[in-house]
This record gives structure tokens, C-alpha cells and sequence, in this order.
């Protein structure tokens, strides 16, 4: 029997999912951060503890797991020299294939079929395939881009917060909520700031959203303003030949109800997840596809 493992590498966690070939779970993993930024060998340790953990509560021997076909969809395999360097590594299995993690959530949210994502978390991209062909739109990092994302939702509320300190517009209950995680102090926030990365920008993305849900002037115009980035992200992805778009990642859920009615109508439901599409790359396919 043939058995299929999938796995969704990212920036927070790594997940895997092995089936038979029935499409039956036997088996799961969950390890931490697994993006190609932490090197090869950490990466590879991760990837698969993660795969020996679905593995082990599969009871598989080292015979059937042989026979195992594996997807690995990987946050940031585009890097230079990552992907020659992954098909050097040894899991033990038949066969891998690997993607980026925006790929494998394509495949898994359009059943394998043309369509395209709108990531929206820590940062924001799209990923499409239109007529067999796979490209991406935005994604290239924060600051510069990642519009409409947790992050930018973060950075415009520590620019208005440090404004209202200076007396430079008004203060507001999202300027104080800000400014209250570092004592009111200007200075701190700096020097939170001189070592910030894109997550912990993200962490303000709730209070934002909290505070623009009661209706926070200033809140509400950040997220107004990040509504029309992901708007016109949307617009752009059916400009460019997409049948589908389906919005994916955290912050999707809460940024959902501020784009126009328009808008959400042109949107498809999720058909599956990115494991679903992880097994899709390895070669798995539905008996009801």
C-alpha cells in the first residue's frame, strides 16, 4: 500500500498530515518554526521530527513507510540554493515534492484547480494559478509591502500612538492602549522599535481591530485604509485571469466584514486546507475528484 504525507512548513509552527490510500488519517505531527530561514539542518530536524511524529502514531514499519509519498510546502524555498540543497536531504520515503507554503494553500483551498489565495497575516500575498501557471502578487516584505496585513495594521497604529505622545493628533483609547505597553514613554517605544520584527508588529493587529469594532476614529481609519489594499488585491487577482479567490491566514476572518458587499461576493469558500494540498502535491488524489 501506498501512503501520503503531507506537510505545511511556516514561520510559527509545521504540521503534517499522513493518510493510506484511502484517504484515511492515520497519522499527525506538529513541531515549531520551519521556514527556510533557519537553515538547512535545523530545517531538515524539523521537518522530520515532525514526519517521524505522523509516522509513529501510524505504527508504520520502516518498510511501509518506504512506500510513503511525501509534499512539503515550505515558507521560504525561494531563497537562493534552498531547493538544491532540500534534494539532498534523505527522509526515508519514496518520493518528496516540495512547494512554498503559499502554493500547497492554493492547491488545497481550489481542490487542486485553478484559483488563486489572499494571505492575510503577519503580511499579506497572493499566490494564483491561472490555466497551470503558478505566480505571485505582493509578498515582498516589511515595510515596503505586506499591505493590509497584521503588521502594517501594527506599524500605523505605533505612528499614530507616538504622534498623539508629541501632541501631534489627537490621543484616542488606541493611542493609549499603544502607548500604555511602554509606560507612555517615547523613548521605550523607540527602542522597542530598533529591534521589532514583522510578528511583533502584528501583535497590536488585534487591538486594532478591537478598538476599530468600538468604533476608535483612528482605528477605524487604519483598518478602512487597510481594507482598500486588500480590495484592490482582490481586484488585481481577478484582473489577472483568476476564477476563484479564497482569503486565507488569521487576520482574514476579522478583516472579512470591512470590505464591500461587491467585494465579498466575488470571494469562494475554502475547499480544503494547505495539508489537503500538500497531499495533492505528493500525488494524492481524491476518489471523488
Amino acid at each position: 500500500m501506498t501512503y501520503f504525507l503531507g506537510i505545511d512548513a511556516g514561520g510559527s509552527n509545521c504540521r503534517a498530515r499522513l493518510i493510506d490510500a484511502a484517504g484515511a488519517v492515520i497519522g499527525e505531527g506538529r513541531s515549531g518554526t520551519a521556514n527556510a530561514r533557519i537553515g538547512i539542518e535545523a530545517l531538515y530536524e524539523t521537518l522530520k521530527d515532525t514526519a517521524d511524529q505522523a509516522v509513529a502514531q501510524a505504527g508504520l514499519s520502516p518498510e511501509q513507510r518506504s512506500t510513503v509519498r511525501a509534499g512539503m510546502g515550505i515558507a521560504g524555498i525561494t531563497r537562493p540554493g534552498v531547493r538544491e540543497a532540500l534534494a539532498e536531504l534523505d527522509f526515508g520515503f519514496a518520493s518528496v515534492a516540495y512547494a512554498t507554503d503559499a502554493q500547497i494553500a492554493n492547491l488545497g483551498a481550489h481542490g487542486g484547480q485553478d484559483g488563486a489565495i489572499l494571505i492575510i497575516g503577519t503580511g499579506s500575498a497572493a499566490q494564483l494559478r491561472v490555466e497551470g501557471r503558478e505566480f505571485t502578487i505582493g509578498g515582498y516584505g516589511f515595510p515596503i509591502s505586506d499591505e493590509g496585513s497584521g503588521a502594517a495594521l501594527g506599524l500605523s497604529a505605533m505612528r499614530h500612538a507616538l504622534r498623539a505622545l508629541d501632541g501631534r493628533t489627537r490621543k484616542t483609547p488606541l493611542s493609549a492602549a499603544v502607548t500604555e505597553r511602554f509606560e507612555h514613554d517615547t523613548a521605550q517605544a523607540i527602542a522597542w522599535m530598533d529591534h521589532a520584527t514583522p510578528r511583533d508588529y502584528g501583535t497590536f493587529a488585534p487591538l486594532v481591530m478591537d478598538y476599530a469594532e468600538a468604533d476608535d476614529a483612528i482605528a477605524r481609519s487604519i483598518v478602512e485604509n487597510a481594507a482598500g489594499h486588500i480590495e484592490r488585491f482582490i481586484e488585481t487577482i481577478f484582473e489577472r485571469g483568476a476564477t476563484r479567490c479564497t482569503l486565507v491566514g488569521g487576520l482574514a476572518p476579522r478583516m472579512k466584514p470591512w470590505l464591500r458587499a461587491r467585494t465579498v461576493s466575488r470571494l469562494s469558500e475554502a475547499l480544503g486546507d494547505s495539508l489537503d494540498g500538500a497531499l495533492r502535491l505528493a500525488g494524492y488524489v481524491p476518489a471523488d475528484a
